[in-house]
């Protein structure tokens, strides 16, 4: 009996340092399946000389992708409408179509609603901070206060498209990102970012003048559905937009 009381516990302990089978390893997390149009539009590209990365694939999908739309509208062909609450600009066509951009959107690019025009754009443009954020973080923008010339690391991306009401500048832009993995959300801070590779091909196809609609809360989803329907719901997290909106309401 006093060899067994002291045996079992010697067999439990040996039986606690033996090695252990080794555990399963985690699925290995896969990157999204994208079709090869994507990952044509989204890849390494060379512009003015310097050579904008491959989009990560983990920041795309085929629904984010810039594609032409079903888009119902009375604004012409030429048209830009902005829809920050849905996160999307269209660039309007003919025969009920647009071609669609997914875009990521600043409190700047919340603050601002109706009606503008594209007098000019910029390649590669220069980013200057504004004072308050100077004021906010001089460590961070200290440095670059007189402005940060373009390249790869400005946050304003690969082109600037300026919005003017009248001959008044805005403040409101359309540009490029140094961020890919913004895009398709709401942000702290910035107007309407594209990936550079979008802000690139839009910026091909715009010219001095387009118009620029940029809706309200209470139009989000505008264009999307024929005339009659009702506009389907705003697809975003409240907690997003903790701000007041351009109409007023608390959201």
């Amino acid at each position: 009996m006093t060899l067994a009381r002291f045996a079992l516990p010697a067999l439990i302990a040996m039986a606690a340092c033996a090695p252990q089978p080794p555990a399963e390893p985690p699925p290995a997390a896969t990157e999204p399946q994208l079709s090869p149009r994507v990952q044509a539009i989204y890849g390494a590209m060379e512009d003015d000389g310097r050579v904008i990365p491959a989009v990560n694939p983990k920041f795309l999908s085929d629904e984010k992708a810039r594609q032409e739309v079903d888009y119902w509208t009375d604004e012409p062909p030429g048209t830009i409408v902005v829809d920050p609450w849905a996160r999307r600009l269209y660039l309007v066509q003919k025969n009920d179509r647009a071609l669609r951009y997914t875009v990521a959107v600043g409190e700047d690019g919340r603050g601002f609603a109706g009606e503008a025009h594209i007098p000019y754009q910029r390649d590669w443009p220069k980013w200057t901070p504004t004072q308050s954020m100077i004021k906010e973080d001089p460590a961070l923008y200290g440095p670059v206060k007189d402005g940060l010339d373009g390249g790869l690391d400005n946050p304003l991306g690969a082109r600037a498209l300026y919005l003017h009401q009248g001959n008044k500048d805005t403040l409101y832009r359309i540009h490029g990102t140094m961020d890919d993995s913004s895009i398709g959300k709401a942000t702290s801070a910035g107007c309407i970012r594209l990936f550079n590779q979008d802000i690139i091909d839009l910026a091909e196809r715009v010219r001095s003048g387009t118009q620029v609609v940029v809706l309200t809360r209470a139009e989000s989803g505008k264009g999307t559905v024929p005339p009659g329907q009702p506009l389907p719901p705003i697809a975003y997290n409240p907690e997003d937009f903790p701000q007041t909106d351009p109409t007023g309401d608390q959201t």
